[in-house]
């Protein structure tokens, strides 16, 4: 799985319902190769509410971790592999076309790009995290 997919099912699958409410009693399509597409859109009419999910998440987490503003902190709330390493794969994940050696610049555009991505999957996402 691409490492934005596995940030849009780390993040949606805190608010699924139990496989056996999916439609049909199925727990649902099996997983796919890595692509840059990286889980069915939300049901129509339904939202993840992604702030809900990751507020709840660092106000359990023992460290102070702003999820909002760094993408460091946002994949360490995830418990996914926040290294220079990882973060430079997600950014070739997403096309960044910008200097991969300065990592801050990378880090904010990350940021703003998984935001994105989570709106596009059926996240429901604060303007101000969007932009």
């Amino acid at each position: 799985m691409s490492i934005l997919g596995e940030i849009v099912s780390a993040i949606f699958h805190r608010s699924a319902p139990p496989a056996s409410a999916a439609p049909g009693g199925s727990p649902g399509p099996q997983a796919k190769p890595a692509s840059p597409q990286p889980t069915q859109p939300a049901a129509q009419g339904s939202q993840v509410d992604v702030a809900a999910i990751m507020d709840k998440l660092a106000a359990q987490s023992k460290e102070k971790l702003d999820w909002r503003k760094s993408i460091v902190d946002l994949m360490k709330l995830l418990n996914l592999d926040s290294s220079l390493g990882a973060r430079k794969h997600l950014a070739e994940e997403l096309h960044f076309t910008g200097d991969m050696n300065d990592s801050a610049s990378m880090n904010v555009w990350l940021h703003k790009q998984v935001m994105i991505k989570l709106v596009e999957n059926g996240g429901k996402v604060p303007n101000e995290l969007r932009s």
